[in-house]
């Protein structure tokens, strides 16, 4: 398969699962790390912000920093800032995610009137209040309507549950219009980010994740290789019906020494 110089690694069902590392990851990040290799560290979930990321990693023994992590809210941060810096903007997401768009000095606003863009985001606290504003907002008053992820659920310990796909559906099916831009996976932007932080091309790059929908999809689109690990949402058994099969399928990310690494 060629030589492999970065490796961009999902976290939540790949690396580590709620808050334990699954089997191999702390081992085998080292590994890569010990051979002079780079890698990064992507999610999808808006619910903290990349330091906080960063922290729960360097706890499970996994060192790293602010800038290793890259978020669908990074992306999307990034994405305002360059297409839309003073836009007036209604977040349906969780107040570290709010946290992170005021500190960005973005203009958040729940009035329906002066809402330019409305974001939908993970969102445990999604009421009908959140769900009303961006309603109107959208449907009555033409906002964009723009989305952090399209994840339709988030491995935890126990099974899953509900994730974004449920809110951009239910703003789907009230106003009547599409979601029009998603910054997370399997947008090309997430995986773009990660490849120009390490320096490598993206044929150089394996993406290692648990979802066929999103990192595999991801991965194959941007020309990078691809590994499946069955630590997390995709099993075996979906694989049969998969219209991306990944390069590898792995029983977690503790294979990839031997695997990969012991191919190069």
């Amino acid at each position: 398969m060629g030589h492999i110089k970065g490796f961009i690694f999902d976290l939540d069902g790949t690396v580590y699962l709620s808050d334990h590392a699954l089997p191999g990851a702390v081992e085998t990040i080292a590994e890569i790390r010990a051979r002079g290799l780079k890698c990064v560290f992507i999610s999808n979930k808006p619910l903290e912000p990349g330091s906080a990321y960063a922290a729960k990693l360097t706890r499970l023994g996994i060192p790293a920093t602010p800038e290793d992590v890259i978020t669908s809210a990074r992306v999307l941060l990034a994405y305002f800032q360059r297409h839309a810096p003073d836009a007036r903007i209604f977040v349906i997401g969780e107040p570290p995610l709010w946290e992170e768009m005021r500190a960005a000095r973005l203009r958040l606003t729940e009035d329906p009137a002066q809402i330019e863009y409305v974001v939908a985001a993970f969102d445990r606290t999604f009421d009908y209040r959140k769900w009303n504003i961006a309603f109107q907002a959208i449907k009555f008053h033409g906002a964009h309507f723009v989305a952090t992820n399209a994840d339709k659920s988030c491995p935890v310990d126990g099974g899953e549950i509900p994730d974004c796909a449920g809110i951009i559906a239910a703003l789907e099916a009230t106003t009547g219009r599409q979601v029009e831009f998603v910054a997370g996976k399997p947008s090309p932007l997430i995986i773009q980010t990660g490849v120009e932080q390490m320096g490598v091309r993206v044929e150089e790059c394996l993406v290692v994740g648990d979802r066929l929908e999103t990192d595999m999809v991801m991965g194959r689109a941007a020309g990078a290789r691809t590994a499946l690990v069955l630590t997390g949402v995709t099993k075996r058994e979906h694989l049969a019906h998969a219209a991306a099969q990944p390069d590898y399928v792995l029983e977690n990310i503790g294979e990839i020494q031997r695997v990969i690494l012991g191919n190069q």
